[in-house]
């Protein structure tokens, strides 16, 4: 059996995802055989494994951490907001319904079968198995019928330690008072107390520590100064949503607008972008924030009909169309493709079951269904004339994941990507390309450096500026790069010899 350890918060964002990262690649670079785990995730941002099943991106990122294949016995349920008060439940990988929220706090104990059976899988396999909470272990309203945190960790005798954000300041109250909350069995499951994201002196803190542990009686086993890493962020509180300034007139690197729709999903996409020298990504909610980008992109949805509809009624839709009309590229990915064309027919009910007219900039017609679309594909981008004529031939990697297919509608109109299914190796076109504006199905598309590297020197020509992306390390490289330094700051700055006692390793 697996040795295992639980990384829980103080809140939504304090750090857990990429601490129970940190530690992962320690143990990896120490010689253990390891894996991440976290029984629920809530999150828009995921992941189609090599079997066709759907996963949150948080455990795909501790995975890669980890050097190991992510596969969905990591995040048995994913919970993917469909509204404030709803969610598509999907359980080992597969859509099981959509439910509002007080339908599944009654249905998922229910789910517990499901849960240990992928835990029981990774413990067969791993030496360790580092566990992830979720949100605040001290929800009181919701502890009864908890299986993502102390609940989690009591079905499978896993130690706890407790992360608190001092960056947003009261990070003495924030870990008091959830210890406070906790009963008394879960109090002795932590074991001890990590502060993130610290700025200053740590001889300042020190003080504070001794206090701490007179009212908790639970060791600070770390202090993580706040580090810059470029390291896949969770959705909604993703500090690279933020990046909403609009460029002066003294920045030279490529301007690229992402439009910042209300249910974005899978934006993750655009970090292979984001971390190219000479490259800045910025995100778009209101329609002055567009102006005129070197390349204008709208990501995926979980909710293209209502996406559709708020930009209609914020004003967002006639600059989009004005980008296109001046020549600017225009690219769709997923929902945002859908998006992109001249109708989405939703008869079936798969989000309203309404139909509604497109931007038309794209003569594609949109049917949903209600059998969601799950793969992982090769591709070859197909012939291209104008923006698109250098990436021809360009091979991608990537996974699919909608409901619904796109058709074209116009004779002369072309694929974007000839893709190939990597399960049963059947192939067809994706997408569709019309002057500077294209779309495509792709999650991932920029994660190959040739796409990638040869769109943006295109870009770079137009403007008459240099670019040297083909001399830069591979997306993977630079990831396997930014998960070592994260191990670093974890040995720093973290009592990893206390941690292999309270898990029981040598």
């Amino acid at each position: 059996m697996a040795k295992n350890l639980m990384v829980q918060g103080t809140m939504s964002n304090a750090g857990k995802s990429i601490v129970t990262a940190g530690i992962l690649r320690v143990l990896k670079q120490d010689g253990y055989r390891v894996a991440p785990f976290k029984s629920q995730n809530m999150a828009l941002n995921s992941y189609i494994t090599k079997d066709g099943l759907e996963m949150g991106r948080a455990q795909v990122m501790q995975a890669e951490a980890a050097g190991i294949e992510p596969c969905v016995q990591m995040n048995p349920i994913l919970l993917k907001p469909t509204s404030d008060v709803g969610s598509q439940v999907i359980v080992n990988g597969v859509p099981l319904k959509n439910m509002p929220a007080k339908e599944y706090f009654k249905y998922k104990k229910k789910l517990i079968p499901d849960i240990l059976s992928a835990y029981e899988t990774l413990d067969r396999q791993y030496d360790v198995i580092v566990l992830e909470g979720a949100g605040s272990p001290a929800e009181i309203n919701l502890k009864q019928d908890d299986i993502v945190n102390m609940g989690m960790a009591a079905l499978v005798d896993a130690p706890v330690l407790l992360v608190g954000d001092i960056d947003r300041g009261g990070v003495f109250a924030q870990l008091a008072g959830t210890l406070m909350l906790l009963e008394e069995e879960e109090r002795r499951r932590v074991k001890g107390l990590v502060m993130n994201k610290f700025r200053g002196d740590k001889k300042i803190l020190e003080p504070g520590l001794d206090q701490l542990y007179d009212i908790c009686h639970v060791p600070t086993i770390g202090v993580i100064p706040y580090t810059r890493l470029d390291i896949e962020e969770e959705d909604s509180l993703a500090e690279s949503l933020l990046q909403t300034a609009l460029p002066d007139e003294t920045d030279m690197r490529l301007d690229i607008a992402v439009i910042r729709l209300p249910h974005i999903s899978n934006f993750t996409d655009l970090d292979a972008l984001a971390r190219l020298d000479g490259v800045r990504v910025r995100y778009a909610d209101r329609a002055e924030q567009i102006q005129t980008p070197d390349l204008l992109i709208l990501p995926g949805t979980k909710n293209t009909i209502d996406d559709l509809k708020w930009l209609r009624r914020t004003g967002l839709e006639s600059p989009i169309l004005n980008c296109a009309r001046k020549g600017i590229p225009v690219l769709g990915i997923c929902g945002g493709y859908q998006m992109l064309g001249n109708e989405i027919d939703d008869s079936c009910g798969a989000e309203t079951g309404e139909v509604v007219p497109g931007l038309g900039l794209l003569p594609v017609k949109t049917v949903f269904s209600l059998e969601k679309h799950r793969t992982r594909v090769k591709g070859r981008i197909c012939a291209q004339s104008g923006i698109w004529g250098s990436v021809s031939g360009c091979e991608c990697t990537g996974y699919e994941i909608h409901m619904g297919e796109s058709r074209i509608c116009e004779e002369n109109a072309q694929g974007f990507i000839q893709l190939t299914n990597q399960s049963d190796l059947s192939t067809r076109a994706d997408g569709c390309v019309r002057e500077n504006v294209a779309g495509t199905y792709l999650h991932g598309i920029f994660d190959e450096v040739g796409f990638c590297g040869r769109l943006i020197e295109t870009l770079c020509r137009q403007k008459g500026r240099n670019s040297a992306v083909s001399g830069q390390m591979s997306f993977w490289e630079y990831k396997q790069r930014e998960y070592d330094k994260l191990a670093d700051v974890i040995r720093e700055n973290m009592d990893m010899e206390y941690l292999y006692r309270v898990m029981g390793l040598a």
